[in-house]
């Protein structure tokens, strides 16, 4: 057996137009998955999956927009994958929210809570549509894309760290429930990685070059180098892995 082997599988993948989870799709795809190919914009999910499909053949990609922010968008998300597969064998909560910057002490209530439904009640939301078929068929593999930021404080983001903190607990709390029907629950927790959603913490020469000097490989990461490791969550190479925090930071947090 190919330990990386995603022939058969389903993936539906939250964020997937761009960034870290258009690259997770990417290489799924590539290993032999179906994809589902979600975010907020219809054209940006368009635009991606008939990438993916001119490159790996007519139907391994579906796209389906649905904001996090709407309970009813997303499981229209999940209706549409399971009408169209009739099965999610990996769901990856990818999609954030962070619209704040600044102190914690000055953050409003509405931006606060715009965090935490996103970043946290949103992926419980999904797991909760996803999960039933997945114990019902005792297999499944489920990922949510965290942050080294849940495991240390900030001056500047300590909302959206908050909420990635919750993530890894969330992840161990449902790997504890559905493990008994052999369904798998980790995160990743990516550091500073060059996309369009990290851009204010890379985009200044200045903050970039204080950051490399903190990092033992000297760099910021790539999207794509974040999307193995989601593919060997979702294959049979971690079977035996479930409740962990995968942190892949080029060694900041050592």
């Amino acid at each position: 057996m190919n330990l990386f082997n995603l022939q058969g599988q389903v993936a539906l993948i939250t964020g997937s137009s761009r960034g870290i989870g258009r690259a997770i799709a990417e290489r799924m795809a590539e290993h032999g998955a179906k994809v589902v190919i979600s975010s907020r914009k219809q054209d940006a999910c368009d635009e991606v999956a008939k990438a993916i499909n001119d490159r790996h053949g007519a139907g391994t990609a579906i796209a389906h927009a649905a904001s996090i922010s709407n309970k009813a968008a997303l499981q229209g998300l999940v209706d549409k994958t399971m009408a169209t597969w009739g099965r999610i064998d990996t769901l990856v909560c990818n999609a954030a929210s962070n619209p704040y910057y600044g102190s914690q002490l000055d953050i409003g209530d509405d931006a606060f809570r715009k965090i935490l439904d996103n970043n946290i009640v949103a992926n419980n939301w999904l797991v909760q549509m996803v999960a039933p078929q997945m114990r019902a068929r005792r297999d499944g593999s489920i990922i949510i894309v965290s942050s080294i930021g849940g495991l240390r404080g900030s001056t500047v983001i300590g909302a959206y760290c908050i909420s990635k903190a919750a993530d890894m607990q969330l992840a161990r709390n449902l790997a504890c429930e559905l493990g008994p029907d052999n369904v798998r629950v980790n995160c990743i927790a990516p550091g500073l990685i060059r996309t369009d959603f990290a851009k204010a913490l890379w985009d200044n020469p200045e903050n970039l070059a204080a950051r490399n000097a903190e990092t033992p490989l000297r760099r910021i990461g790539e999207p794509d180098e974040i999307a193995g490791a989601a593919v060997y969550l979702a294959a049979p190479a971690s079977r035996f892995m479930t409740g962990q925090s995968l942190v892949i930071d080029g060694g900041v947090t050592i």
